[in-house]
């Protein structure tokens, strides 16, 4: 799902999306989401949930890899490092249940909001 052109010109939209993504992966990995903006790399369990969540912000929402990267606080070059990283294991059926479930509740749930047109979400 990208966002319309108008969106993508929209940054407070776009880091409002970024923080949903953030969030919901927070939540899921039982970490506090503030963790996830650290400078650092952190624990293996940060790293792999702040990975996941710039993956669902490129992929469910359209952002480019440089604006999830501003949104994160890091380069498009780690954000393209993390979004094949989840690539990847999306290969583990487990691990595809459970990106594609945490995608399709980002997408329902900014649908729900109005925040991104029903006519735009494919799921």
């Amino acid at each position: 799902m990208n966002m319309t052109s108008a969106d993508r010109s929209d940054p407070l939209r776009q880091s409002a999306c970024a923080r949903l993504a953030e969030v919901a992966v927070a939540a899921t990995a039982h970490l506090p989401a503030e963790i996830l903006r650290t400078p650092v790399r952190g624990h293996p369990r940060v790293a792999l949930a702040r990975q996941t969540a710039m993956y669902l912000a490129h992929v469910a929402f359209g952002l480019t890899l440089s604006r999830v990267g501003i949104c994160f606080g890091r380069d498009r070059t780690t954000v393209r490092h993390a979004c094949a990283r989840i690539e990847d294991r999306r290969d583990d059926p487990t691990q595809e249940l459970a990106l594609s479930a945490l995608e399709a509740g980002l997408l329902a749930l900014t649908t729900a909001l109005g925040a991104i047109p029903k006519e735009e979400v494919h799921l």
